[in-house]
């Protein structure tokens, strides 16, 4: 494209922002759409899609043709640095929409099987009899901390407790728990 060419195109760039100029957009369009949707082609694109792209630069062009500077660029530059920005726009949304088969968080869960479950709630009952037979502070500690969700600090705070004592208290529980089941399963 030599200097006049770039001019013209510039000028008329101009008249379809300044006066919504018809005439110039069309002789926009027929221009740069086929070069446009060509250029899209050999990017391995396919036709309907390229040709969905060629319309989206062109009405780019009609709405923000003031945006276009020619001291920056040519009208050629611009048009098909939108259309490659708008490509991989696709591309991306595109990637994203591509789910794994594979992916174990998208696999049913499995059902449990009937010794699982008797196994489980053993567990369960072994750690029940084995809590029970902490102090009723520990106890109340593990159940604040673990079943009601809250913070050591909140703990403390609920309880008037300080800090350390709350942490310690949690602890001094783990370890009688973990003697306690230890023994049961030897």
């Amino acid at each position: 494209m030599n200097a006049e060419e770039k001019q013209r195109f510039a000028a008329l760039a101009r008249a379809v922002a300044e006066r919504r100029d018809q005439e110039a957009f069309t002789v926009l369009f027929d221009y740069f759409a086929p070069r446009l949707k060509s250029w899209l082609l050999r990017q391995r694109m396919a036709s309907s899609e390229a040709e969905e792209l060629v319309q989206e630069v062109m009405i780019v062009l009609w709405h923000k043709a003031g945006l276009y500077d020619a001291s920056r660029s040519s009208l050629s530059t611009w048009l098909f640095r939108i259309a490659r920005n708008r490509r991989i726009d696709l591309q991306r949304r595109a990637r994203a929409h591509v789910l794994d088969r594979a992916d174990p968080a998208l696999q049913p869960v499995a059902e449990s099987g009937a010794d699982e479950i008797l196994a489980n709630d053993d567990r369960d009952a072994h750690v029940r009899a084995a809590v029970s037979q902490l102090p009723q502070e520990q106890r109340e500690m593990l159940r604040a901390a673990f079943f009601l969700g809250q913070s050591h600090s909140q703990i403390a705070e609920a309880t008037g407790l300080p800090l350390g004592t709350v942490k310690s208290r949690i602890r001094l529980a783990f370890g009688k728990l973990r003697k306690v089941l230890e023994a049961e399963s030897a």
